[in-house]
C-alpha cells in the first residue's frame, strides 16, 4: 500500500503486512462542540485502520485530545478545566455516533505533563532549548532541517505567537509557558516555575509515550503542517528520534452553498450534522473526495450523499448476481493506491447496480456502513421512518425538508402517496 507523504512530496510504500503500522492522528483542541470539519481526520484515520486490518496489518491508531491550550483559557476564564472535560465528552460522544468504533488510544495532554517536562529538560541539556523568566523556547537555529516539512524558508518563519523580546530569535517557539494567574486558572510545577506546556510539545510527547521514538504515520489536517507539525519534527529529531516515517495531511472542509456562504464564519457541528442527516450520509459524504483534497460541505452535497445511501439501502431489490474473480482486487487496488475513496465509491455503486450483494456488504463495512440482512417485500424500516419524518415536516409546513425526504424515499425505490392526514408507500414503477 502507498500513501502520499508531505515530507518527501511523494507516494511512500508502507511496510509489508503484517507491519506493524502505528498511526498518530492529531485530534481536537477541546473548547467547544467540534465542527464537522474536525471529523475528517478522525474518519480518515479510522477508515485507514479498518482497511489495514482487513488486509492483514497490525494497525494501531492514536488520536489525542488537546486539553491545555490558550483557546480553552479564553473560552472559559476561571473554569478552563471544566470546559475542557465537558468538550472532551462531547467530542467522544459525537465521534462515537459515527459508528466507526474508537481509536486504540485517546491520550490527553493533561495526563502527560511530567513526561513533557522531562522532554523539555533533555532539549535544554542538548542546547536545543533555553529558559527565560519562567518560559522555555525551542532554539530554531539549532535544528538545520527546520522548514523542510512545510517548505518554509527558515529565515522567513513566523510562529504566529505574540512578539516576545525575551526570545533569542523571533522564530523560536514556546515549549513551556509561565503561568499568567490573571487569565490562566490551571498550572503545573516545573523546574522553571509554575506554568503549562506549549501546544507543539504536547503531541511529540504523547506520540512517543505510546509508540516510542519512531512510528509509521503521523496524520492531521493540512492546516497543521506549519507551525504545529514542523515544530513537532524539530523537537523530536533534535533529540535524535526518527519520529514519523510518513506525514499524511487531509484536505480541509469548506462550507459552501447559498445558505452557508451568506453567513460569514458559518460552521455546522458534528452533532448538528448527524442529527440532521444521520451517520451514513455523513460517511458517504467524506468518501466523495480524496482524503488529501478539499471537500465542500453544503445542504446540496449532503442531500446527494443521503440519496446515494438510499440507493445502497435498496441494493437488495436488485437480483443477486455472481461477480467475476477480479472484482475485489479492483476495489483493493483503489484503496492501496493512496487510499482513493472516490474510486472505491464508484466501484461500490457498480456492485450495487450489478447485484453483487456480498461484495457490496463487505466493501461498505470497511467504511462503517451496514446494509440490511434481507430484502423485505414491503417498505424497509428506514423508508418508513423517512416517510414519517416527511409527514412531520409537512405538518409543521417545512416543505423544503419534506421535498428532501421525498427525494431520499424515491431514490430508495419507493413513492409516497399523500392522503388527508396520512400517506402510503408503494414501489416505484
Amino acid at each position: 500500500m502507498r500513501l502520499y507523504d508531505t515530507l518527501t512530496r511523494s507516494l511512500v510504500e508502507l511496510p509489508a503486512a503484517p507491519g506493524p503500522v502505528r498511526m498518530y492522528v492529531c485530534g481536537p483542541t477541546v473548547y467547544a462542540r467540534a465542527h464537522i470539519g474536525n471529523a475528517r481526520p478522525f474518519v480518515v484515520g479510522m477508515w485507514l485502520r479498518s482497511w489495514l486490518h482487513a488486509t492483514g496489518y497490525e494497525a494501531q491508531l492514536v488520536h489525542n485530545i488537546t486539553d491545555i491550550n490558550d483557546k480553552i483559557y479564553d473560552a472559559a476564564p476561571g473554569a478552563s478545566a471544566e470546559l475542557a472535560a465537558r468538550a472532551t465528552a462531547w467530542y467522544l460522544e459525537d465521534t462515537a455516533d459515527l459508528g466507526l468504533g474508537m481509536p486504540d488510544h485517546l491520550p490527553r495532554a493533561t495526563e502527560s505533563v511530567p513526561e513533557i517536562v522531562t522532554f523539555i529538560e533533555e532539549l535544554i541539556v542538548r542546547g536545543n532549548a533555553y529558559a527565560v523568566d519562567g518560559d522555555v523556547y525551542f532554539r530554531v537555529a539549532s535544528f538545520p532541517e527546520y522548514g523542510r516539512l512545510s517548505g518554509q524558508r527558515p529565515d522567513q518563519v513566523e510562529q504566529g505567537e505574540e512578539p516576545n523580546l525575551r526570545k533569542e530569535d523571533p522564530r523560536d517557539f514556546a515549549l513551556w509557558k509561565a503561568n499568567k494567574p490573571e487569565t490562566e486558572d490551571t498550572w503545573w510545577e516545573s523546574p522553571w516555575g509554575r506554568g503549562r506546556p506549549g501546544w507543539h510539545i504536547e503531541c511529540s510527547v504523547m506520540a512517543e509515550e505510546i509508540y516510542g521514538p519512531a512510528f509509521e504515520i503521523h496524520g492531521g489536517g493540512l492546516d497543521l503542517v506549519f507551525p504545529h507539525h514542523e515544530n513537532e519534527v524539530a523537537q523530536s529529531r533534535a533529540l535524535g528520534h526518527p519520529f514519523a516515517q510518513i506525514w499524511a495531511h487531509n484536505g480541509m472542509l469548506r462550507f459552501t452553498g447559498e445558505k452557508m456562504s451568506k453567513s460569514a464564519g458559518y460552521t455546522a457541528t458534528i452533532r448538528e450534522t448527524l442529527d440532521k442527516w444521520r451517520k451514513e450520509p455523513v460517511l458517504l459524504f467524506f468518501m466523495t473526495a480524496h482524503w488529501r483534497k478539499p471537500i465542500d460541505f453544503s445542504d446540496e452535497v449532503m442531500l446527494s450523499a443521503a440519496t446515494q445511501w438510499a440507493g445502497f439501502q435498496g441494493a437488495l431489490r436488485v437480483p443477486h448476481a455472481v461477480p467475476g474473480s477480479g472484482e475485489w482486487q479492483r476495489f483493493a487496488a483503489a484503496l492501496n493506491d493512496d487510499f482513493n475513496t472516490p474510486e472505491a465509491l464508484a466501484i461500490l455503486h457498480s456492485w450495487r447496480s450489478s447485484g453483487y450483494w456480498e461484495l457490496l456488504r463487505d466493501g461498505l463495512r470497511i467504511f462503517g456502513l451496514e446494509l440490511p440482512d434481507v430484502a423485505g417485500t414491503g417498505p424497509p424500516d428506514d423508508v418508513d421512518e423517512l416517510a414519517q419524518r416527511r409527514q412531520a415536516a409537512r405538518g409543521r409546513a417545512d416543505f423544503g425538508e419534506a421535498d428532501r425526504l421525498r427525494a431520499q424515499i424515491e431514490a430508495l425505490g419507493w413513492e409516497v402517496q399523500d392522503a388527508p392526514g396520512s400517506y402510503r408507500l408503494v414501489p416505484r414503477p
